[in-house]
C-alpha cells in the first residue's frame, strides 16, 4: 500500500480504512508517525528499519502464513521505485493472496508542494521519470536523456547531483535550463531550491535525501505559481 509522499493527509481514503483495521503494519522509514498511530492498539508494529528487501519478503511471507491482515505501508506508491512489484511476486510464489492500493507518488505530489507542475499546455507535454543511479551502478544514458523533450523527474540523484548535472550538460543539455531539487516534499520540514541545471548541484548542496531532481522549462513556473499557494514554502528560489 501507499502511503503518499509524506504528508500523511494525502494517503488515500482507503488505505487509511485499511491501516485502521489492519492486524500487523510493516512501514517504511519515511511514513509518517501519524499514520502509524492510526493502527488498532491491539496491531502489530514493525518498522522495516535496517531490513533488507530479502528479509522484508520473508517478513510478510511469515505474517501471511499466520493468517493476519497484513499491510506493508511504502512511501509514494509502491509500484514507483517502491520495488512493490518485489514483495508482490515474494508472496505469489509462496501461494499468500494479497492486494495493492495505489498511493499518491512523489512523482507529480512533490514537485507540486514546491509550485511546479510536471506539465503545462504549451510547456511540457511530456514527463520522463527516471531512477538517479541505476540497479548495476552504471551510468545514465544521458545523450538520450539530454534529448528528451519536456520534463525529467529523477528519484534518488540527490547524492550524484554534481555528475547527473556534468553528465547531461557534456550530452548536450542546455545548462541554463530551469531545475529545481526538492526534500522532503509535501513534509513540514520540505526544502526546495531552483535555478538552472549548471548551478544546480551548487544551489542544493545542503539538501539531503529524500529528494527529486526536476529538470525543464516547468520549473520556472513555479516563480509565478508559488503566491498563489496557500501551503507555499519559502525557500531560496532563484528564477
Amino acid at each position: 500500500m501507499g502511503a503518499g509522499p509524506g504528508d500523511p493527509g494525502l494517503i488515500t481514503a482507503k488505505g487509511l480504512d485499511l491501516v485502521r483495521t489492519c492486524e500487523a503494519l510493516v512501514y517504511d522509514v519515511l511514513v509518517s508517525e501519524e499514520l502509524v498511530a492510526e493502527a488498532p492498539d491491539e496491531a502489530l508494529l514493525i518498522s522495516r528499519e535496517g531490513l533488507k528487501q530479502e528479509q522484508i519478503n520473508e517478513l510478510l511471507v511469515e505474517l501471511g502464513r499466520q493468517g493476519l491482515e497484513v499491510v506493508r505501508l511504502k512511501g509514494g506508491d509502491p509500484y514507483v521505485f517502491g520495488r512493490g512489484g518485489e514483495e508482490v511476486l515474494a508472496l505469489n510464489e509462496a501461494g499468500i493472496a494479497c492486494e495493492v492500493v495505489p498511493g499518491v507518488s512523489a512523482l507529480s505530489s512533490v514537485p507540486a508542494s514546491a509550485g511546479i507542475p510536471i506539465t503545462h499546455r504549451g510547456i511540457s507535454a511530456q514527463v520522463t521519470l527516471v531512477s538517479g543511479h541505476r540497479a548495476d551502478g552504471s551510468d545514465l544514458d544521458y545523450p538520450q536523456l539530454a534529448g528528451t523533450p519536456g520534463t525529467v523527474v529523477l528519484f534518488m540523484g540527490v547524492a550524484h547531483l554534481r555528475a547527473i548535472a556534468a553528465g547531461l550538460i557534456a550530452a548536450g543539455k542546455d545548462p541554463e535550463t530551469p531545475a529545481a531539487v526538492v526534500a522532503n516534499g509535501t513534509r513540514p520540514d520540505s526544502e526546495w531550491v531552483a535555478g538552472t541545471l549548471r548551478e544546480i548541484p551548487v544551489l542544493a548542496a545542503a539538501l539531503e535525501s529524500p529528494a527529486l531532481l526536476v529538470i525543464g522549462d516547468v520549473v520556472a513556473l513555479g516563480a509565478r505559481i508559488r503566491p498563489s499557494l496557500t501551503t507555499a514554502l519559502d525557500p531560496a528560489y532563484r528564477s
